[in-house]
């Protein structure tokens, strides 16, 4: 893996990336929520863009990872900035956008914003939208009372918090319901044993998005992760299709 290296926002805040240089499209990988881009999938995508000698931007959200900041007070619309901001400043012409979970919905709000910069996107798990159907009213009203809600974590041993400022980032920036102004190739691969985020979402997304060039891959026996070596081997495939590789 490059070494890890630091963008510094204009308020003095290191956001932490890594870097490929290589032929374009550039692959920009988006984590999920509370993840980074030490993740399999991540590390994965990057070591084969080395290999092929493809442009390839890991990075860490604020808050996330090796970046600076507070996790309880991000916010989606935030997080859209930064990448929008390393993208411009770390990579010249087409992207390819990867979001996973969450990253999922934060490739469609940078996708938008990148008009014709954008080549291509490809959402593993995509949950748009997931402050609208990812909580009962209980939780919403102990959000909104206390500040934050807490989940049992699957993946680790310390619960996953809600914080208000990311949940009302999220219901302003609702995107399943309206046209999706964008006209790039779309993959998005989804398995149907998911339980953190329903697969009918990426068909919910697909339908609400404006590019005629949408495929949606449903794994049947597959996790919310899609991890196992035979997705990973279906997420590579996916982006070398998308990149032209």
């Amino acid at each position: 893996m490059a070494e890890i290296r630091y963008f510094h926002r204009t308020d003095g805040l290191k956001l932490a990336y890594r870097k490929a240089e290589g032929a374009g499209p550039t692959i920009v990988f988006l984590p999920g929520y509370m993840s980074d881009m030490a993740g399999g999938k991540a590390t994965a995508i990057f070591d084969r863009a080395v290999a092929d000698g493809r442009s390839c931007l890991l990075l860490d959200y604020a808050g996330c990872g090796q970046s600076d900041g507070d996790f309880a007070v991000q916010t989606l619309t935030g997080w859209r900035d930064d990448v929008l901001a390393m993208v411009d400043a770390l990579t010249e012409g087409p992207v390819v956008l990867v979001g996973s979970s969450m990253g999922g919905w934060l490739m469609l709000l940078v996708g938008e914003a990148l008009g014709e910069r954008l080549a291509g996107l490809i959402g593993i798990a995509p949950a748009p939208d997931f402050t609208r159907w990812g909580f009962t009213d209980v939780q919403r009203a102990e959000i909104a009372d206390k500040g934050v809600h807490f989940e049992p974590n699957p993946y680790g041993p310390e619960p996953t918090p809600t914080y208000k400022t990311l949940y009302e980032s999220g219901e302003a920036s609702l995107m399943l319901d309206r046209d999706i102004a964008i006209d790039c190739p779309v993959r998005l691969l989804h398995g149907q044993a998911d339980a953190d985020v329903p697969w009918k979402i990426s068909l919910r997304l697909a339908a609400a998005l404006r590019s005629r060039d949408v495929r949606v891959t449903l794994v049947k026996d597959g996790d919310h992760r899609l991890s196992r070596e035979a997705d990973i081997a279906l997420l590579l495939a996916t982006v070398a299709e998308v990149v032209g590789g």
